[in-house]
């Protein structure tokens, strides 16, 4: 038997040993009780900002094209005008997010968010084109018209991801408590895209595009325990692997982008509260 199979579950069995031989001793050394962690719940808004993105069209069943935008720049649409509107929360660009966090040792948390950005190809902008479009081939600046092609991420450039979060305190009294919060997280692109390619327009559908990842850091006023308000700035990756577009969903457009996004949050806090430590 190869000795190394031998190791591996020696040196876990160790490592498990150490862990709980640190934890009953941390127990034993504090007090007769333990504050556990608490859920939360945060809804905001979104500005964001994105780079230029090369982007391939191509349909070779239904269609005859495959070219390509170099460097083609997109924008956001905010929508804030709608944010009034009480059963209009979800036109604007918009977060929501539930998680929760560890107790205060630690200072870690999880999350799922669900960030809704919209992402808009603008319009009447001269991009260089390559390949071909219907048998004929292209290699120029060409003013890109909603005639000839028009795409929007905009019910929208959404990212569904898990996070992981980690806070650190900067102030704290009894009414409230100041703190930067870290995030690493990943996901998916769960999107809706309209599209109008060559005469084929497509008002869109909700499916899987691609994987998204992002890092963000931003601070967290929490008051009276049980509320907080917080800003994040967001840098994100998204790869859109798998858009359909086109009348008949016959044809792919693939690209990738950085995004930038700057979002203000509301949330609720759900502590939880002190139980006794478990007696070994």
């Amino acid at each position: 038997m190869n000795p190394t199979r031998l190791l591996v579950p020696l040196f876990l069995c160790g490592l498990l040993q150490t862990a709980y031989a640190q934890q009953s001793s941390a127990d034993a050394a504090s007090n007769t009780t333990q504050k556990p962690g608490s859920f939360f719940f945060t809804w905001g808004y979104n500005r964001d900002w994105y780079t230029n993105s090369t982007i391939h069209f191509q349909n070779t069943k239904t269609d005859n094209y495959d070219f390509t935008f170099i460097k083609a720049n997109a924008h956001d649409r905010p929508d804030q005008h709608d944010f009034y509107k009480f059963n209009a929360l979800t036109i604007p660009q918009y977060n929501a997010s539930i998680g929760y966090f560890f107790n205060d040792k630690p200072n870690l948390g999880i999350e799922v968010s669900w960030d809704h950005l919209k992402y808009i190809v603008t319009d009447n902008q001269v991009i260089h084109v390559q390949g071909q479009i219907r048998g004929q081939p292209i290699d120029k600046d060409t003013l890109v018209t909603p005639g000839f092609v028009r795409l929007q991420h905009t019910n929208g450039n959404n990212y569904l991801m898990v996070n992981l979060l980690k806070k650190h305190r900067l102030i704290k009294t009894k009414a409230i408590e100041l703190s930067a919060i870290g995030k690493v997280g990943a996901g998916i692109l769960f999107s809706y895209t309209i599209s109008y390619v060559l005469g084929s327009n497509d008002e869109g559908y909700f499916h899987f595009h691609g994987p998204v990842a992002a890092v963000s850091g931003g601070l967290k006023l929490d008051i009276f325990r049980h509320f907080f308000l917080q800003t994040n700035l967001q840098g994100a990756w998204a790869d859109y692997t798998n858009t359909k577009i086109g009348a008949d969903h016959e044809g792919l457009a693939t690209h990738h982008f950085y995004s930038l996004q700057y979002s203000y949050l509301f949330g609720v806090n759900f502590p939880l509260g002190k139980r006794p430590l478990q007696r070994q």
